[in-house]
């Protein structure tokens, strides 16, 4: 864990406090930290309160069988605590431990289907020989990993993962993850950051669908609906009758009425966005001939 030790911040409390011997005390605390820190406060935190700077911890907001309360939410960078069963005179030191969570830049992730994406996953890294391992998922491409300083001279790990964006990345959650390990091989800590991506694209599998469906009469009503996958949705679709090598149009909407009949070509549906338009494939009714009593002829 990062403490606010490591880094630059502020820290605002009293300086002396009298309290009862016997009795509770709440101290006023609030804090603040350097931007890039912000996103690491979070439930992970912990407020420790310690008797010197190398003494024995007196309170940790993390261990409830603990003689105190954090009153403040550490999120929302107050660190107000109440100390149960003061005792002697003492002087108190505040520590703030949180977990370094990776950072994504960017941040989101809104982009045109086809476009080229490159995201950087950087974490802090405080132990030179034991920097953090960085993965990415879903398993969209090797991440190039590379040590970098920051301008205070603490080092920094980044991953940077280069991929095109496809329909199919759409809505999915991509994370970083960062593996810290102990100087004995074990794992102390695994973090990560997540964002969804938002990949706008044309529509894709434009199907249709008929209604009654297998086969029906002539001048049957026939209930035909085009579907198809888009972000943004859909915003029109359009009939046609594919005669030989012409279109016909029939129709708009998402659901079109028609008579069954046998004169009738395959017909196919076109649904549209502001990214563009997909086709469905061509579709054929198969339509059942009547007798034609007045006539005493079968349809043809």
């Amino acid at each position: 864990p990062l403490s606010l030790s490591m880094i630059l911040f502020e820290i605002i409390i009293p300086k002396t406090i009298e309290v009862l011997k016997g009795s509770c005390v709440t101290i006023p605390c609030s804090f603040d930290v350097e931007d890039q820190y912000n996103v690491n406060l979070d439930n992970t935190c912990k407020a420790l309160w310690k008797e010197s700077t190398n003494g024995p911890v007196v309170f940790d907001s993390s261990n409830l069988q603990q003689k105190g309360q954090l009153i403040g939410d550490l999120t929302k960078k107050d660190c107000t605590t109440t100390l149960n069963d003061m005792q002697n005179n003492k002087v108190y030191f505040f520590r703030l431990e949180f977990k370094g969570r990776p950072t994504l830049t960017p941040p989101t992730l809104k982009v045109k289907e086809g476009t080229s994406v490159s995201l950087n996953c950087s974490a802090p890294a405080p132990c030179l020989s034991l920097p953090p391992n960085l993965t990415w998922s879903p398993g969209l491409g090797e991440g190039q990993e590379t040590l970098q300083e920051n301008q205070d001279k603490t080092k920094v790990k980044i991953s940077v993962l280069n991929f095109n964006a496809s329909h199919l990345h759409h809505r999915q959650e991509i994370s970083c993850t960062a593996v810290y390990r102990k100087q004995d091989g074990s794992t102390e800590s695994s973090v990560n950051t997540s964002l969804t991506a938002d990949i706008t694209y044309s529509p894709k599998g434009t199907t249709v669908s008929v209604s009654p469906s297998g086969p029906v009469q002539e001048d049957t009503n026939v209930t035909l609906t085009c579907s198809a996958n888009a972000n943004p949705a859909v915003k029109n679709y359009t009939w046609y009758r594919a005669d030989g090598g012409q279109e016909t149009f029939m129709g708009t909407g998402r659901v079109l009425n028609i008579k069954a009949s046998r004169e009738r070509g395959p017909f196919f549906c076109r649904a549209a966005n502001e990214e563009g338009s997909g086709r469905s494939n061509n579709t054929q009714m198969d339509v059942q001939c009547r007798y034609r009593l007045k006539h005493l002829h079968k349809c043809r």
